[in-house]
């Protein structure tokens, strides 16, 4: 049976080491965000007011096709970090930075709207949170270097941002995961805790775990 499990949560949070996890432990199928670069970004970093629209459209546009080849994957899969956070998050940041204007806003929108009646929302959507100073430590200790230097006042605006979606998702069950000291990678009774808890959403469709 076709099922689907969607990780969200800000940056620095955890996604793809939950992703890499669950695909581990279960055998299941795991999807990242498309690796190809966006090639609006480097114009997009240099007149961000400029490029914005363009920019958040092209990575729309790449989470759709996605959400398409996700749809026509057999059995259970995982995906890290859903359109909806797109759309959602971070393109809603930049509408209210007035990074994109009303005109554009409504194209985006409009082009959101479709792409939502076109795609199967997921089975169950696991929303990871945890502090500012930890978000921060990790994004640190990740060392990504395009995330070095994201201002705190833009990871508040993407945590509010994020508070104030999953409270309305409705579209499938939700799982909330504190991962502040949560380590389902080497503490036992943590691994069996984040188990439990997302088996008994996905009992039947997960298998027998690999471990």
């Amino acid at each position: 049976m076709k099922r689907s499990i969607a990780i969200a949560g800000n940056m620095g949070v955890g996604k793809s080491t939950l992703v890499e996890f669950l695909a581990r432990t279960y055998g299941i199928v795991p999807f990242y965000e498309p690796n190809d670069e966006n090639p609006y970004l480097k114009d997009f970093y240099r007149d961000m007011k400029g490029w914005a629209f363009q920019s958040q459209l092209y990575f729309l546009a790449s989470k759709f096709r996605l959400h398409q080849e996700l749809d026509r994957q057999p059995g259970v899969v995982v995906l890290d970090r859903t359109i909806f956070e797109d759309a959602e998050i971070f393109a809603t940041a930049l509408y209210q930075m007035r990074k994109i204007n009303k005109r554009d806003w409504g194209t985006y929108q409009g082009f959101y709207a479709a792409i939502l009646d076109a795609i199967r929302p997921p089975d169950l959507m696991i929303y990871l949170k945890c502090s500012m100073r930890t978000l921060k430590t990790r994004i640190k200790l990740r060392g990504r270097k395009m995330e070095q230097d994201v201002p705190t006042a833009y990871l508040k605006r993407l945590e509010r941002l994020y508070e104030e979606w999953i409270d309305r998702y409705t579209m499938s069950d939700v799982l909330v995961l504190e991962t502040d000291s949560l380590d389902y990678i080497h503490d036992l009774v943590h691994k069996l805790d984040v188990m439990q808890r997302i088996e008994a959403l996905l009992p039947p469709e997960l298998g027998r775990p690999h471990c």
